[in-house]
């Protein structure tokens, strides 16, 4: 008989655990509650948190927040067996056989001799699956298929933009970009000038923020990454202005807006040096 990796065998008392949150009779009367729709905002949390400890190049904290991120899986498969929909073994069963599948070059005598040829083959095989899927849900097929409406709306913006460019549908240079952004912030303009309602106000600004994240496709900028470094910025800084203003025995509810500007000037002035 062969002994199960030491892995697996971690992955096995996980199971068990899970199990026993969900025992109807002597669980965790929390985790009973729970269902797909309710465990899914926890998912994108923990996966935020995985996200978030990389940037920190915080290994200790990635090996906790990808246990946590891998719970939620467990959690979803447990739920799903008790249901007879299907079980962590399905699961595991679904990705091995997809990544054999996506790598020919690896696992069969296909060759693929380069990095972006691979990146190719693997949106060509992904096109392939979304097509049958279309198919077999009886719709047409769409380029858009498959870009998740949970996915956060910049990361989505960037994903829609770079299907419809792989088609053609995409400005062939950055200045017209650039050209698009000036006319949508001339649109929002406009709207405040005039009064406008704000349902339009709502409509021109996320043609901005669409536009923005065109502009920052076509720079190779990853505009999520991009919004994450500047919120991180605009934190530091204003951390920076609390402490400035507190070694003055005020803050930023007692101090007018002309200190704090002169304050947020000095942390930036800081971070340069």
């Amino acid at each position: 008989m062969t002994t199960p990796s030491p892995a697996a065998a971690a992955l096995d008392r996980l199971l068990d655990i899970m199990a026993r949150l969900r025992d109807p009779q002597n669980g965790c009367p929390w985790d009973l509650e729970q269902s797909f729709a309710t465990i899914a905002p926890h998912t994108i949390e923990e996966a935020y948190e995985v996200a978030d400890a990389i940037s920190q190049n915080d290994m200790p904290a990635l090996k906790g927040e990808l246990g946590d991120l891998l719970f939620q899986v467990v959690f979803y498969a447990q739920m799903a067996g008790e249901a007879g929909d299907f079980a962590m073994v399905d699961v595991i069963k679904s990705i091995n056989n997809k990544m054999i599948e996506r790598h020919p070059h690896v696992f069969s005598d296909e060759k693929i001799e380069t990095s972006h040829a691979q990146t190719v083959a693997w949106e060509h095989r992904k096109a392939e699956e979304r097509a049958r899927l279309a198919k077999a849900s009886g719709r047409e097929p769409s380029t858009l298929d498959g870009v998740a409406l949970g996915l956060p709306a910049l990361m989505r913006a960037d994903k829609l933009q770079k299907r419809a460019a792989r088609v053609g549908f995409d400005w062939p240079e950055t200045a017209q970009v650039l050209d698009k952004v000036r006319e949508e912030l001339a649109e929002v303009e406009t709207e405040i000038k005039t009064g406008g309602a704000a349902e339009r106000l709502v409509d021109e600004i996320g043609d901005l923020l669409f536009v923005c994240a065109n502009l920052a496709r076509h720079l190779k900028v990853d505009p999520e990454a991009a919004l994450r470094q500047a919120n991180g910025k605009f934190e530091r800084r204003f951390r920076r202005v609390e402490t400035i203003l507190a070694a003055e025995g005020s803050s930023p509810d007692k101090a007018d807006l002309d200190r704090m500007e002169a304050a947020w000037q000095q942390a930036k002035v800081e971070e340069r040096r």
